[in-house]
């Protein structure tokens, strides 16, 4: 007897769609084409490499940048968290490929929180097999303040709980993948 090992359930929506709107700038990547397959080295399995990312057009009131990857497709009530760099100089405007691995260099005063795997590293791209494709926002937040006012033990959640209220603006681009 064969078993169905898909896992039904409808498409989780644009999660930026959820929350308090914000105007938006610029994020451009040399490795995330936006609505596109992620590269392997993206992929958990295949890498495990933080994607290069450039932004611009924030607001001139910016004072720290926060970048975010989160996957709302993981089959769980709350999503994948997937990476999390908080307090990045306002002077910053890019992160190489790379910067999010345990090694990674990140700019002065930036530090990344645990992902939902358990590092406090940048995490590829691991959805389950015989899934649908997940998608993965890698999302650039403009922030009001020199620091968001946490530090590296806090959770995800809490992370995005002072983004709610910290946020000026955000640039937003996905790719996608499938197991």
């Amino acid at each position: 007897m064969s078993v169905d090992t898909t896992i039904q359930r409808p498409v989780s929506p644009n999660p930026y769609d959820l929350l308090p709107p914000r105007p938006s700038f610029t994020v451009t990547s040399d490795d995330v084409i936006d609505g596109q397959p992620l590269k392997g080295d993206q992929v958990a399995a295949e890498g495990n490499r933080s994607p290069q990312l450039s932004w611009s057009g924030a607001p001139e009131d910016t004072k720290s940048y926060v970048v975010t990857c989160f996957d709302p497709d993981a089959p769980t009530p709350s999503g994948f968290w997937h990476w999390a760099v908080v307090d990045i100089p306002a002077g910053t405007t890019s992160l190489d490929g790379g910067a999010g691995s345990a090694g990674g260099t990140l700019p002065e005063g930036a530090f990344m929180l645990r992902n939902d795997g358990g590092g406090a590293e940048f995490m590829g791209a691991a959805p389950p097999p015989n899934d649908q494709p997940h998608r993965y926002y890698f999302v650039v937040h403009a922030v009001g303040e020199e620091s968001l006012g946490i530090d590296a033990d806090a959770s995800n959640a809490v992370m995005s709980f002072n983004l709610a209220f910290k946020t000026l603006a955000r640039a937003v681009i996905h790719g996608t993948y499938e197991h």
